[in-house]
């Protein structure tokens, strides 16, 4: 099936009622689903979320890995007018709980696999047993096929949008669900997939999108639901490894994929004769976001991918800038040029606009409509400067508009009254061959109030200790000015990310403050 770039298609429901047979989705485990199974699937979970006692505007919660069941809810929820909450599964019970009883959720899905954390959450957000659905086994929950067995595969009545909620990471405190109101018309009246246009993904035209985050992640599921509604196939992974990520694109001849940073650094580490293996010439986008890419690391995937490698900035309240490969090369550093939909300004702290070239507080507008902080105006209110929002990030837009981004304003390191940005001083470490991942942050310093500290994860093959410290800080030394090297070396045998690459700096950075106030 194919339909010309310039007639957008209607969404994935008329998709698959006009091809029912069209392959849309590989998952993890390597089966093939056509679009009427799984439509017929997505309209059997909304009768049965119904007959469970939900309306619209009401929130379910997934707690899922990246799968069938994981698709199934996210059409459910936009033809139905239901809010799908999806939660990170790396949180334990009492953070899952927080999400659960914040957002509302009536209904609860979970995966065996997380079960523990799950039902531990569902117990302390008070969520009744006959709302609590489980893909497996799992004690205490209802098997997920109670809400689909013996269901209508037909379409629902009175179909109408929903949106996703999902919820801020909470690495500054807790997380806030971030709540769009419904529009209220017909899920076809949204073309749910047309932001993919930002970066030059066209409708069909053989597109085929690799899913290798985990769909909790705000891009991650928009990446894939637009995707899906513009008649791309999915080829679902579930646990990331850079080989096997190399072997899917190769086998499924992947088109495009939504990217970290971490995960570029983790490829380029594989042995030359592994990645000769495969094939990656049909990668046509591989869009990254979400954290910092140090220079060098973006340049050799530029030299092994081609200028598939594109950028964005974005936030999961919003976006956002965008840029190409040939942007890149001719503005290193650069996260891009406002989308069409969207508008950048940096401000200073008194809310005055910044000529280009000046670094401040980097705000986004959105043409796309607004959004609140749930449960919390406060918060809402505090990141915005008219129609502009804000998440923290500091940086400028030069002359001809390009914005370069330097660090959140909570990481900035401020050690004698200077300034210093660690994501300068991370993408130094992380072109040394003993580091496979890294972060920089302030520790107290009497004198200079802070001093900067690294802490490394060393490489396979790599020793840590005395030596290996002494090493890192001579590297640096080549490479930074006095002030902003590190003073110290600390090593862990694993940093703290979640899977899509943002690091829990917190957690680093929190036990050298204990008893301590940070200013920030």
């Amino acid at each position: 099936m194919s339909t010309p770039a310039h007639t957008p298609p209607a969404g994935f429901w008329a998709q698959a009622t006009a091809d029912p047979g069209r392959p849309v989705l590989v998952a993890p485990d390597g089966e093939e689903w056509a679009a009427g199974r799984l439509h017929t699937a997505a309209n059997q979970l909304v009768h049965g979320l119904r007959s469970a006692g939900l309306e619209r505007g009401d929130a379910f919660a997934v707690v899922l890995p990246n799968g069938v069941e994981f698709l199934t809810a996210y059409l459910a929820a936009s033809q139905a007018g239901f809010y799908l909450v999806p939660v990170n599964h790396h949180l334990v019970g009492p953070e899952i709980a927080w999400i659960v009883a914040d957002s509302g959720a009536k209904a609860l899905i979970a995966h065996e696999r997380f079960a523990d954390a799950a039902r531990h959450a569902a117990d302390e957000a008070g969520l009744p047993a006959t709302r609590r659905y489980a893909v497996g086994t799992a004690e205490g929950f209802r098997p997920y096929g109670a809400l689909l067995d013996g269901r209508s595969g037909s379409a629902p009545a009175d179909r109408t949008l929903g949106w996703v909620m999902n919820y801020t990471s909470g690495t500054t405190g807790r997380p806030r669900g971030i709540r769009r109101p419904l529009p209220g018309k017909a899920p076809e009246e949204a073309y749910l997939g047309g932001f993919l246009g930002i970066f030059g993904i066209r409708p069909f035209d053989g597109n085929v999108h690799l899913v290798c985050s985990p769909l909790y992640h705000t891009a991650v599921l928009q990446f894939a639901g637009a995707s899906l509604h513009i008649g791309h196939r999915l080829v679902l992974m579930d646990k990331w490894t850079p080989e096997d990520m190399l072997r899917r694109i190769d086998a499924h001849r992947c088109t495009h994929t939504h990217m970290v940073p971490t995960q570029f650094h983790r490829l380029l580490a594989l042995p030359d004769d592994v990645k000769r293996r495969y094939d990656v010439t049909s990668m046509r986008h591989a869009i990254h976001g979400a954290a910092p890419c140090p220079d060098h690391v973006k340049r050799a995937m530029i030299d092994w991918w081609g200028t598939c490698v594109e950028e964005y900035y974005a936030a999961s309240e919003g976006g956002g800038a965008f840029a190409t490969a040939e942007d890149w090369l001719k503005k290193p550093g650069t996260v891009g040029k406002a989308w069409p939909i969207s508008e950048l300004a940096v401000f200073d702290d008194d809310g005055n606009a910044l000529p280009p070239g000046r670094l401040g507080t980097v705000y986004m507008k959105m043409s796309t409509g607004g959004f609140s902080y749930h449960k919390d105006e406060a918060k809402t209110r505090k990141n915005r400067i008219g129609d502009y929002f804000t998440v923290g990030d500091l940086g400028y837009l030069d002359e001809d508009g390009y914005l370069f981004l330097r660090d959140r304003k909570i990481d900035m390191i401020i050690s004698g009254g200077v300034n210093i940005y660690p994501a300068e001083i991370e993408s130094a470490l992380l072109a040394h061959p003993a580091v496979a991942d890294a972060a920089a942050f302030g520790i107290p310093h009497d004198d200079w109030g802070e001093e900067v500290k690294a802490v490394v994860e060393p490489a396979p093959g790599h020793e840590p200790g005395p030596d290996l410290a002494a090493a890192l800080l001579g590297h640096c030394a080549e490479r930074l000015a006095g002030y902003k090297r590190p003073r110290s070396v600390d090593f862990v045998a694993e940093m703290p990310r979640d899977p899509n690459g943002k690091l829990y700096k917190r957690r680093l950075r929190d036990p050298y403050w204990e008893g301590r106030v940070r200013q920030v």
